[in-house]
């Protein structure tokens, strides 16, 4: 018995690209916006500060070891499990005159006061204000090469606006993921930038697969307006970017979940990042090559001089 081919959806996408358009314009615009008036909330990775973990031999709540550094003054702490639920992190921003031996030494002492469970010093961590300008340019100057490298490799896979297109659809993912963490507050540090970074990659990958059945379906497909040849396409490609994008949500989050603090930046980056990647590598990046009037004649192969349309000499 033979088994028949799950029909292909049939969504007018094309059909709704102004709107899903406009969508994209708020979004940025209500991204940028926050971008300037409020910024970003950095962590210690980029404002520089010091680290200290420290161990337990009981589970013990974040809690308390919050409301006692905020009664002795400290209320820009970050205070994470890691680990265990025995195991805790603490961040803290610089303090003039103080160093991190008197710091670390202040912190533990504030530490034992809130349990009568013996608190063990693990590490102590020093990361300078000039470091985590480093790393903060660094990280920017990263994500800027990694968008020329990719319009590069889409020129010579693709075509120059199909380059164009892609490179849109990813600076619409980076805006608007940065943009939550804006709009929210949330801490953005070197976790949180590498998942950007990441989301780039999937999103791009996504972008590809549905540029492929865009110039497949030009070369193939008759009779039909580019608007529809692209609509054909992001159907047929539906079905594999929706399994892909689930399954990849569903890992994140378990990690958001379950994960524990230390990771919760990066896994709710990339919950994010993927679903506005998915989205616009249905809208975005296909709505580009449409607004640059992409035709078949741009993607047809290059007939070779003496070649007949068959192949034959």
């Amino acid at each position: 018995m033979k088994h028949q081919k799950p029909e292909t959806p049939e969504f007018n996408f094309t059909g709704r690209r102004q709107q899903a358009m406009m969508l994209s314009m708020v979004l940025i615009l209500v991204s940028i916006v926050s971008l300037f008036v409020n910024g970003l909330n950095f962590g210690v990775d980029f404002t520089g500060g010091t680290i200290i973990e420290v161990g337990y031999k009981q589970p013990v709540e974040l809690t308390s070891i919050r409301t006692a550094l905020e009664k002795e003054g400290y209320k820009d702490a970050i205070v994470q499990h890691f680990g265990t639920s025995r195991d805790v992190m603490i961040r803290l921003v610089p303090r003039e005159g103080v160093s991190g031996n008197d710091l670390s030494a202040k912190i533990l002492k504030i530490l034992q006061g809130t349990s009568s469970d013996e608190v063990e010093m693990r590490r102590i961590e020093f990361v300078g204000p000039q470091v985590g300008d480093e790393l903060r340019d660094q990280g920017g100057i990263a994500m800027i090469f990694a968008l020329i490298f990719i319009m590069v490799y889409i020129i010579f896979r693709f075509e120059l606006r199909f380059s164009l297109g892609a490179v849109a659809a990813l600076v619409h993912d980076v805006i608007i993921t940065v943009g939550f963490f804006s709009v929210t507050q949330a801490v953005f540090d070197l976790t949180v930038l590498a998942s950007i970074l990441a989301v780039i990659g999937y999103s791009l990958n996504d972008t590809i697969v549905v540029y492929d059945r865009i110039r497949e379906n030009f070369r193939k497909v008759r009779k039909r307006t580019s608007e529809e040849i692209v609509n054909i396409s992001l159907n047929q490609t539906l079905s594999r970017t929706l399994k892909t994008s689930i399954t990849t949500l569903l890992v994140l989050l378990a990690l958001f979940f379950l994960g524990g603090e230390l990771i919760h930046g990066f896994a709710t980056a990339l919950i994010i990042g993927i679903v506005v990647g998915t989205y616009s590598s249905i809208y975005v990046a296909s709505s580009a090559v449409l607004a640059m009037n992409i035709t078949k004649e741009d993607l047809m192969p290059i007939a070779k001089e003496g070649a007949d349309p068959k192949g034959q000499v």
